[in-house]
């Protein structure tokens, strides 16, 4: 059985390439581009910043690098989420933790609409100081983070709400 740190290289060189391959297809969208298909509402409140966004069925995408923990939460859909930990399917409506370090690959098997809260302490409105904070531009980056530090690597940690 592999141990966390296989795990994580394995993880980390499979989403390069997985990435490096969509890339590489015809049709598929990056950054700004995607909010077309996949409209993202932006919402601050004190201290806090909530992002929601729709991604409908049959999208294949991957989520940034995400420094810092935060919950997450899945209002409508049926997704397949990729993490180090594994494949898990996820159905709404749900809840999760988000922990440092994640990256995911995710298949939406059903429209679905997907929010994140993160902490905003400085109350900005500017998007990019915000992703500044919260997402990672590289592995290497989270590595400078959590050097030295346990770092809790469970990608699902959470309850789904029956309906």
């Amino acid at each position: 059985m592999p141990n966390t740190l296989e795990k994580t290289t394995t993880h980390r060189a499979k989403m390069s390439m997985f990435e490096a391959a969509m890339l590489k297809t015809e049709g598929v969208l990056v950054g700004k581009e995607s909010e077309g298909v996949c409209p993202v509402e932006h919402t601050f409140t004190e201290g806090l910043y909530t992002r929601k966004i729709f991604m409908p069925k049959g999208m294949v995408l991957t989520s940034k690098i995400h420094k810092i923990c935060h919950p997450y939460f899945i209002l409508e859909g049926d997704v397949d989420v990729i993490t180090e930990e594994g494949t898990v399917n996820i159905k709404a409506p749900y809840f999760g933790i988000t922990p440092a370090g994640t990256k995911r690959a995710i298949r939406v098997n059903s429209d679905c609409t997907w929010v994140t809260v993160h902490s905003n302490p400085t109350n900005t409105r500017d998007l990019d100081i915000i992703e500044g904070f919260t997402i990672a531009k590289t592995f290497n980056e989270i590595d400078k983070l959590t050097q030295g530090e346990e770092h809790e690597k469970d990608s699902f940690i959470g309850q789904q709400f029956s309906s």
